[in-house]
């Protein structure tokens, strides 16, 4: 395990642009399990188009440019999104890696980007290690995926994972692929899992993986005590312990959470450099009506091109200046959250605005 971070100083940065990381969700194909929960042909788009406004000014539906209703089942629409992240200064992709006990969902695009080798750009895998719900309170009635552990599952899905840690694309961080968990803290002894898989990698003669725990659900413990190498942000995950939600007089203000994205990049701008390697996550813009219209959204109102800008050209700066090169990691949330409207930009997928990012190819 490494040692603790070092606090980051204004205008000590190493002069070293760190690398771009978005969170990428593959769910816009059609699947056999969507199909059989939500109904035959069932992809995001269907949330995403009867999104409508809650107040005036309130931009929804959210409707995609410059890449249209995509299928991700199609190698172009993958190359595509591959070319514009490229584009727009992105290092590379974080999918989502569906693993409920030997069975995966959701798994075509990636897998198909694993074995063609094409886009020949960059990626790391987050295991979504969360039961499916369609309720939020996840109870028993509402559950559609159930996730379960064991250590013989944990030997499969390490086996499993080698493979793409081998690619020649897998994001590597000095030299041991990045690996990260969605809900650490879900798993019984996380500790032995992790050692389990390193034990397993080592026999295999790969590099054993460098494991970040999400700070999913405002759980921001020390990596450490769970057995990983780093952490990363998660926002706008527990955002009410940065930011107060906007009161004001309505319903729609007492039944959605609303918070300002001006304080947001504020005060996650003076928010304190942690004792341990923690990885910062900025967000473009939040708003998940389009999913929870009915019983609540959370969003991040007045979000601006510039807002943004600022925001992740002052965590670039902090993090070049707390990380030697290999571990200069910046995590973007999200690359198309379609249904919860992270894009940057209203016409497209755009999520690192070049104007604004130092050292942007």
């Amino acid at each position: 395990m490494d040692g603790p971070a070092q606090r980051p100083a204004e205008g000590s940065a190493r002069g070293v642009s760190p690398r771009l990381l978005a969170f990428y969700l593959p769910q816009f194909h059609p699947t056999p399990e969507n199909n059989a929960f939500w109904g035959e042909g069932y992809t995001e788009w269907a949330n995403v188009v009867r999104a409508r406004p809650l107040f005036p000014g309130h931009y929804q539906p959210r409707l995609p440019a410059d890449l249209g209703f995509y299928d991700l089942r199609l190698p172009e629409v993958r190359q595509a999104q591959a070319d514009l992240a490229r584009a727009h200064g992105l290092h590379g992709f974080v999918y989502y890696h569906y693993w409920f006990d030997g069975r995966r969902l959701l798994e075509r695009p990636f897998e198909e980007v694993l074995r063609t080798g094409e886009p020949d750009f960059p990626f790391c895998l987050c295991w979504a290690n969360h039961r499916w719900t369609w309720k939020r309170d996840h109870s028993l009635e509402g559950r559609l995926q159930e996730m379960d552990y064991s250590e013989e599952d944990d030997r499969e899905h390490i086996r499993y994972l080698l493979e793409a840690f081998q690619d020649e694309r897998y994001i590597k961080v000095n030299g041991r692929p990045l690996f990260l968990i969605y809900w650490t803290a879900s798993i019984p002894d996380p500790k032995r899992t992790f050692a389990l898989w390193r034990e397993e990698a080592s026999k295999a003669g790969v590099a054993e993986p460098f494991i970040c725990k999400v700070d999913s659900f405002g759980d921001f413990r020390d990596p450490a005590e769970f057995g990983c190498d780093a952490s990363v942000e998660f926002w706008p995950h527990a955002v009410e312990t940065m930011i107060q939600r906007v009161r004001e007089p309505g319903e729609v203000y007492e039944k959605n959470q609303i918070f300002e994205y001006r304080q947001l990049v504020a005060n996650h701008l003076e928010r304190p450099w942690p004792d341990h390697k923690r990885f910062p996550c900025v967000v473009p813009h939040w708003d998940n009506t389009a999913r929870w219209k009915a019983t609540g959204a959370r969003m991040i109102r007045n979000s601006t091109p510039e807002l943004y800008g600022a925001w992740l050209e002052g965590v670039v700066r902090k993090t070049a200046s707390a990380y030697d090169p290999e571990e200069q990691l910046v995590f973007v949330n999200a690359w198309n959250e379609w249904a919860r409207a992270p894009t940057s930009s209203p016409t497209s997928n755009t999520v690192a605005p070049t104007s604004k990012r130092p050292g942007a190819p």
